[in-house]
């Protein structure tokens, strides 16, 4: 008889001392019983060091690593090292997961034959967002996967979130964490899925994602996760698509970059961050030609051309149709 195939599920953990247990116990209650849990110490300076010793006391399949803070991506990196399943997960420490989620994605990756298996999530804390999943199952080629991933506003999600997946550990044994920085999940889930063969995505809520915990990384110092991090990996992943030949992807990446451009500049007007609000502006006009050349391209709806052409002639006057809009137009269509 053949063996349960092993996931590896990789913890990052930096001060949630409060919060690890919950992320722990529901990792250790999955359905699913091949898990390797890999709990990485950050470095953390509260009592989550304490917490992870514990639960590598109690668990034999809990391995406990302690390193000198390095941030996400190292911390997910040193869980790479030392990995050894089959598949490969990834749970940020402050969230948890349903107890059935790496049964259903490992049995999606086994009766597919996917390299990867993608999942919808749970918003929780105030400002979360209400999802409303299908339960519908996708098998995907590449290029469908990679289609849905690089869509504004695609039927089915896929996200950038690492923790919303499960790799196989052949697809991405070789991919490691872009370290020092913050937003590290775009390109490794580029590189991922550009690799894949197939793809299979449940659209069902398995994970639980916190988004109002005071000190995350996503609620401090914006302007500069989006200018440090952000836009360069975006503006990488459309130059490694180019590399790879997929034309019509890197310029569906880059219509989808310059339109998340946009929602960034609108996002620091409502913030009051009129500094990086202007940032934005000069920025997108300094590459006036190349906007221009992509959104020729046909699969573009008129509405956004007309939007990109009123925000490089006048980035305000693009902001105070979006406010009318919102206010006037989106209450209409409501009713």
């Amino acid at each position: 008889m053949e063996r349960e195939k092993l996931v590896s599920v990789i913890v990052a953990a930096y001060n949630i001392e409060g919060y690890l247990n919950r992320c722990m116990d529901s990792l250790l209650a999955q359905t699913y019983p091949a898990l390797e849990i890999i709990l990485v110490d950050d470095g953390s300076t509260d009592g989550t060091p304490a917490v992870c010793d514990q639960y590598g006391k109690e668990y034999e399949n809990v391995k406990v690593i302690h390193r000198r803070n390095g941030g996400l991506s190292a911390a997910r990196n040193s869980g790479l090292d030392v990995a050894t399943g089959d598949f490969i997960g990834y749970v940020d420490g402050d969230d948890w997961v349903e107890p059935h989620m790496y049964e259903a994605l490992v049995g999606a990756c086994l009766e597919a034959g996917a390299q990867v298996a993608m999942c919808n999530y749970r918003e929780i804390g105030e400002g979360a967002q209400d999802f409303h999943p299908t339960g519908k199952r996708l098998e995907l080629t590449m290029q469908e996967a990679m289609g849905l991933y690089l869509q504004a506003n695609p039927p089915y999600p896929v996200y950038n979130s690492v923790w919303s997946k499960l790799f196989s550990r052949e697809l991405v044994k070789d991919i490691r964490f872009v370290e020092g920085k913050s937003s590290e999940d775009i390109m490794y889930t580029t590189w991922a899925l550009t690799r894949a063969d197939k793809c299979v995505l449940l659209d069902e809520a398995f994970y639980n994602y916190v988004v109002d915990r005071s000190g995350s990384i996503m609620n401090i110092r914006l302007a500069e996760r989006r200018f440090g991090d952000e836009i360069p990996f975006w503006k990488e992943q459309i130059g490694y698509l180019y590399g790879l030949g997929e034309q019509e992807l890197a310029k569906r990446a880059a219509y989808r970059f310059y339109r998340r451009l946009l929602d960034y500049y609108v996002d620091f007007r409502n913030r009051k961050m009129g500094k990086a609000a202007r940032q934005l502006a000069e920025g997108l006009r300094e590459e006036k030609s190349e906007v221009k050349r992509i959104y020729g391209n046909d699969f573009i709806p008129i509405g956004d051309k007309v939007r990109m052409r009123l925000a490089l002639m006048t980035p305000s006057g693009y902001y105070m149709m979006v406010k009318l809009y919102d206010k006037f137009v989106i209450p209409l269509r409501q009713n």
